[in-house]
């Protein structure tokens, strides 16, 4: 899944806080709580994607997690082998061994998984998913649907998964079938002015919203109206989004611990309180204590590329929040 960290509690059935029976296969931050292999996709699939990723860590059968799950940008994942239960938009939502669409979030949506991690996904940019199937976030914004809702049968992209695989694979064999995909259907990339607010949310949230439009070409409104359609927000709410993602990146230990000015973003601590509790339903002060391992695996995904983006990290390089590098090795049967 998509997030993308101190100490984790794990709101558990068998056990409590017990990080250490969750087994990280795809990396892990310097305390240990998993993380996932994510990286650039390939170089031909760059104005449609903005990340692919797997996460793959061991636990008993019933082991079971309480946490949150968030994303800010559109997502396919495939789930295999471990059950979730997700809180959305459209109520509760049972998943297992099925690949679906992830919507963009307005504020954090409750996770229950059993059984560990096992997920692969490719993360879209602002506008892909109106340019490849015709479908604005707007309508996915904090809800997952099957992946009949884009007229792709589930079959399809989870028979991609194969046990005697490395977890690389897995991501390699995703790619290639939406390169396939999208030269079947000779799918055009989205339009720019969304990707472009999307990098400079990751550069300045508190940016003038009038300002960008200006820079770039296009009215107030028209931005308002395409950034709606893309992003399921307003540029306010998004820019908004931004500088909470990234102080709880912050506060969760993956992100550039040079970027004092995260907290400087806010007027000050009543205002970052309210705007936190807005987005996780709990104070930054609680967000610390009852962090949980799914969460800071997202917030590393989007933390990686945002750094990427701004020229901060090369993308084969080892982030300072790593203990260790996930090492993949592609198998000599890998498409």
């Amino acid at each position: 899944m998509g997030a993308g960290n101190s100490h984790e509690v794990e709101n558990g059935k068998q056990g409590g806080s017990d990080s250490a029976r969750l087994q990280p296969r795809t990396g892990a931050t310097r305390d240990g709580v998993p993380l996932s292999f994510n990286r650039p996709p390939a170089a031909d699939l760059e104005p449609w994607l903005g990340r692919v990723m797997v996460a793959v860590a061991q636990a008993p059968d019933d082991y079971v997690v309480n946490g949150l799950l968030c994303n800010d940008a559109s997502y396919i994942r495939t789930a295999i082998g471990v059950d979730w239960t997700v809180g959305t938009a459209d109520g509760e939502l049972r998943i297992r061994d099925e690949t679906f669409v992830c919507g963009q979030h307005s504020k954090a949506m409750p996770l229950e998984y059993v059984g560990g991690i096992k997920v692969a996904g490719m993360m879209f940019r602002p506008g892909a998913f109106r340019a490849i199937w015709g479908k604005d976030d707007g309508p996915l914004i904090d809800r997952i649907k099957p992946t009949e809702f884009i007229g792709v049968p589930d079959a399809e992209l989870t028979g991609l998964y194969d046990a005697d695989k490395d977890p690389l694979d897995w991501l390699i064999a995703m790619e290639d079938w939406l390169r396939h995909y999208i030269a079947r259907h000779g799918i055009q990339p989205p339009e720019r002015v969304s990707q472009k607010f999307e990098a400079a949310a990751f550069a300045d949230p508190n940016q003038s919203i009038n300002d960008f439009a200006e820079d770039n070409g296009v009215t107030p409104r028209t931005l308002q109206r395409i950034i709606k359609r893309d992003f399921g927000m307003t540029p306010k709410q998004v820019m908004r989004r931004a500088r909470t993602l990234d102080l709880a990146a912050r506060l969760c230990g993956v992100a550039d611990e040079e970027e004092e000015e995260i907290y400087l973003r806010f007027f000050d601590q009543s205002h970052q309180i309210r705007e936190f509790t807005t987005f996780f339903s709990m104070t930054p002060k609680q967000f610390v204590s009852e962090r949980q391992g799914l969460l800071t695996l997202s917030l590393e995904i989007r933390q990686a590329r945002r750094l990427e983006v701004l020229h901060r990290l090369e993308p084969d390089s080892i982030r300072p929040w790593m203990r260790e590098p996930f090492v993949p090795v592609v198998s000599q049967t890998a498409s």
